[in-house]
């Protein structure tokens, strides 16, 4: 599937910038099951100070914000092509070991109320592929979908007690749990294609856990699926925090307006061209969000 992306994030300012520095994750990589085929970032307000890859492999641009600038807009445009490899992404890789996958952060720290999701999952746990995929589904009961219910800080506990969340939060549970049985988890970020519109409010979290023999699984735990053709990683760690797609200061901006607007859309232009030089495609499988 070729999957197109137009991402653009503003930041307006009630007082002129004095000083300001963005850190921006927002360019996916070439890894397992997605091909990146380009991929460009445009600033307003702001300029390139430099570019790394984070700990975490994370593709990572550090801005300033040019001084007195009202406003700070960052635009991506891109296309990538991706495949279903049932949600396996592989082998692990980088510079953090494994086991700070176990380490438990601010954000997913387990207390009483995960420890009793966990208990109450009726599963062998010998089998870990299964019992995680029974997780997930345990997970999705106890936190009903309502945006705006919770925010960026939420707990995974947080989220539990009051049982509405958004898909970072399953997500945070998920790991949480999941950190308790020794198994290594990480969030991930990234963009999804949805069945039923091309512009969203906003990107898409999941996780990932490393199962011995597979490697990094991801699952979805808002949508109860493993990852597909319709995703788009662009970053992980080991929670949201450690993978948020901007994060930075601002001296002297006071109070501060983000707008974002996102399309992820399919580019069947480009599909039809490929299978017509190839001889044919595969039929893409569909599932409804």
């Amino acid at each position: 599937m070729l999957l197109t992306v137009t991402h653009t994030t503003r930041y307006a300012f009630a007082d002129p910038v004095a000083h300001g520095l963005q850190r921006l994750r927002l360019k996916p990589k070439t890894t397992h099951g997605q091909e990146v085929l380009d991929w460009r970032m445009e600033l307003t307000g702001a300029r390139h100070e430099a570019q790394y890859d984070d700990h975490h492999q994370n593709h990572t641009a550090l801005v300033s914000i040019e001084p007195g600038a009202p406003e700070v807009i960052v635009t991506c445009t891109g296309t990538v092509r991706t495949s279903d490899n049932n949600g396996i992404t592989g082998a692990h890789s980088g510079h953090t070991p494994l086991w700070c996958f176990l380490r438990p952060t601010p954000l997913t720290r387990a207390g009483n109320r995960v420890r009793a999701l966990l208990a109450s999952v009726d599963a062998p746990r010998s089998d870990t592929l299964g019992f995680l995929h029974a997780l997930s589904s345990a997970v999705a009961a106890q936190i009903d979908y309502v945006p705006g219910a919770t925010d960026a800080g939420t707990t995974a506990e947080q989220a539990l007690a009051a049982g509405q969340g958004v898909c970072q939060d399953h997500a945070h549970v998920f790991i949480s749990a999941g950190r308790l049985l020794d198994i290594p988890m990480r969030y991930v970020g990234g963009y999804l294609r949805m069945n039923d519109r091309v512009e969203q409010e906003a990107g898409h979290g999941w996780a990932e856990a490393h199962v011995q023999g597979l490697g990094w699984v991801g699952f979805d735990i808002s949508n109860a699926i493993c990852p597909d053709e319709r995703y788009i990683r662009v970053t992980s760690g080991s929670d949201y925090a450690e993978a948020a797609p901007v994060t930075g200061i601002a001296m002297g901006a006071g109070k501060t307006r983000l707008d974002v607007h996102l399309s992820v859309g399919e580019n069947l232009l480009g599909q039809q061209q490929q299978q017509s030089a190839g001889g044919g495609g595969q039929q893409q499988r569909r599932q409804q969000t």
